[in-house]
């Protein structure tokens, strides 16, 4: 229902095919802000008629003399129901008041981003998907709420790290021994290669924006600070569809169990190069049991999803059903061929795929944080961080186990900062506090305390600017009207047509009384079609077909004795009318038995009971037919009231100037 109405509002007023009466008074016509015309004390201009008109009529600047007069109608029996719904007070009620605001929400969205930053990352992340990289890091632990002096030790740690390997120390082997990443003691910080969002956006964008060969500044991630090594840039894998021949060694495997495995997998590759299928190759020597089955298929993946000597080595085949050497990873020995491949789809057609990926990832909020820094300028955005820091000594342990008492900041009632006309005070602040608990041990007061003003100045900035929408955009405005009197109307007609023509039963039966010619059944046939196996059984069906009336025999009777003797017999009764069955249309419209016919092998006759005159059809027969055209008296009914009960006036002379 909701969905439904959702789409209904900005197309509503086209359902109102109502006749309409009005006074023609008023000014004489200047420009597109004239009033056109006062309907129920509201007053709708040229303009904003037109551009209703246009949108929906679907036109372009170009008016119909037929439309724009029907449309006029439509549109003044809408505002008529949209102030009977006000009157109603239905715009008070919490029911519209949430619904509304829930649809201004979604609406609103658009207006709360950077709209430049939103696309210029979904670009960005497509450009990156046509590149991977290969890097190796090391990493300084260091969580993003540690105090300033855990920062700047691990800070400075880093840097020295950094020095180290630019003047010349291996880079594996400091990462081997310094870095906090514990699988860098066996990979020297080797990451393999990655696309985009393979890794932490600030990670990711330090590693595509450093050369290939040099080692980059320190970054910071959740995770701590990293320096980055780019070992290596390639042209994208892309998607790719692979098999293998798989001889497996486990860990711990002695040089003799190496040898053997080592021996196998060149005796299986010999018999690639000889000619045997990669298939049969496969079925003879793989061992991995759950591809060998089916030629030793893999699923689909791309760069980072497989074991980097894996898929180095695919990255070195180019034209599908090649094959790699034997290639060791630390599972054992492979041989693997290129299926398939998958290029880089086109831009638009990945776009919402892009966009989609973005708003589960962290540069995210690169959008909303340049919006809050144009809102702060735009609204001369100004603070007091000296007010802040009184939190400091006011927020206590208590606050990390969620039992913080706001009573304790009751005495902060300075001024914080300002945005345009609105003040925020340390009060809003504390509420805020108060508001957002976070239970953890070792927390610093100082730390969640500026984190959580941050949080704060950005909501209320964006909170700040949605307040504003409505005077800054006209078509924002415009449209959260549509859905306001749209919700009020759709609420309204429910009430006073919709449901009513379905639950006013007693109503209805009268509106059908006075009315049921207007539904009737043309000439129809009441009819009988008997289709037998063959003629034998025709014959003997048909003798008793014509027994019926004298007999009183029944059709289910015929069918019965027949199927008793093993004959295959069947039948269809109805009434039918005019050109609603093939067969019926072929014949004469006259009671009787007609003569045999061919049908798909069978013999088909039909017996006519009688021809039936036009008749009115019962309500039940018409109710749909009947409800709508009920709803269609109701609301014309309720428009003739409304006209009664409110003034309506069009400017004959604007209303020209449109003509």
């Amino acid at each position: 229902m909701k969905n439904f109405r959702a789409t209904l509002f900005s197309l509503l007023s086209t359902l109102l095919l109502l006749s309409f009466t009005s006074n023609l008074t008023l000014a004489q016509p200047n420009g597109d802000n004239d009033i056109l015309m006062k309907v129920a004390g509201e007053e709708i201009t040229k303009s904003e008629f037109l551009k209703v008109y246009y949108k929906n009529e679907k036109r372009n600047k170009e008016i119909d003399q037929k439309s724009l007069d029907e449309y006029l109608q439509l549109y003044i029996n809408f505002k008529l129901k949209v102030a009977e719904a006000v009157e109603f007070g239905l715009d008070t009620s919490k029911a519209f008041i949430n619904e509304l605001s829930g649809y201004r929400s979604q609406l609103a969205q658009p207006y709360l981003n950077d709209k430049n930053i939103s696309e210029r990352l979904i670009l960005e992340a497509y450009e990156r998907k046509k590149t991977d990289v290969r890097a190796s890091h090391i990493l300084v632990k260091v969580g993003m709420d540690a105090g300033p002096k855990d920062t700047l030790v691990a800070f400075r740690k880093i840097i020295q790290l950094r020095k180290r390997i630019l003047k010349g120390e291996d880079f594996a082997k400091v990462a081997g021994l310094a870095s906090d990443d514990e699988s860098a003691k066996d990979n020297g910080g080797d990451l393999g290669y990655f696309t985009v969002f393979g890794m932490i956006y600030p990670f990711e964008s330090m590693a595509y924006n450093t050369s290939v060969g040099n080692v980059s500044k320190p970054v910071r991630t959740r995770y701590g600070y990293h320096i980055i090594k780019v070992v290596d840039k390639r042209e994208a894998l892309g998607e790719v569809k692979t098999s293998h021949i798989m001889v497996i060694t486990k860990q711990g495997a002695t040089q003799e169990q190496m040898a053997k495995a080592k021996e196998k997998i060149d005796v299986a590759y010999a018999e690639l190069t000889s000619g045997t299928s990669f298939f049969d190759v496969v079925k003879k020597y793989s061992e991995d049991k759950k591809t060998s089955p089916n030629g030793g298929a893999l699923p689909w993946f791309t760069t980072g999803r497989m074991v980097g000597d894996f898929e180095m080595a695919v990255a070195g085949l180019s034209q599908k059903g090649t094959y790699t050497k034997p290639v060791q990873t630390p599972y054992g020995w492979h041989i693997i061929q290129l299926n398939d491949k998958k290029e880089l789809p086109e831009f638009n057609q990945i776009k919402g795929e892009l966009k989609s990926r973005i708003t589960k990832d962290s540069r995210s909020n690169k959008p909303r944080e340049a919006f809050v820094s144009k809102v702060k300028k735009e609204y001369s955005f100004k603070q007091t961080l000296r007010e802040r820091n009184d939190f400091y000594s006011v927020v206590d342990d208590t606050y990390f186990r969620g039992r913080w008492d706001i009573a304790k900041a009751a005495k902060l009632t300075s001024p914080l900062f300002t945005i345009g006309d609105k003040s925020y005070n340390q009060t809003d602040f504390a509420q805020y506090i108060h508001k957002h608990p976070t239970k953890s041990k070792n927390k610093s007061v100082k730390l969640v305390i500026n984190k959580l003003y941050t949080k704060f100045v950005q909501e209320s900035c964006i909170a700040y600017a949605d307040s504003k929408l409505e005077s800054k955009y006209p078509d924002f405005r415009s449209l959260v009207q549509e859905y306001h009197d749209g919700i009020l109307l759709f609420e309204l007609t429910d009430q006073k047509v919709w449901s009513k023509a379905i639950k006013d039963t007693s109503g209805l039966k009268v509106f059908y009384g006075n009315n049921k010619n207007n539904y009737m059944w043309g000439r129809r046939l009441d009819a009988e079609i008997y289709t037998c196996d063959d003629e034998m059984t025709a014959k003997k069906t048909r003798k008793l077909v014509k027994k019926k009336a004298k007999k009183g025999y029944s059709s289910n009777y015929i069918l019965s004795a027949l199927n008793e003797e093993k004959r295959v017999l069947s039948f269809k009764a109805n009434k039918y009318s005019e050109n609603e069955d093939e067969l019926i249309s072929k014949i004469q419209w006259v009671p009787g038995i007609t003569e045999n016919m061919t049908i798909d092998g069978k013999v088909v006759f039909i017996n006519v009971v009688e021809v039936m005159k036009p008749v009115p059809k019962s309500l039940t027969e018409s109710k749909g037919l009947v409800t709508a055209d009920y709803q269609t008296y109701l609301e014309k009914e309720w428009i003739e009231i409304l006209k009664k009960k409110y003034t309506v006036e069009v400017n004959k002379e604007v209303l020209s100037s449109i003509r």
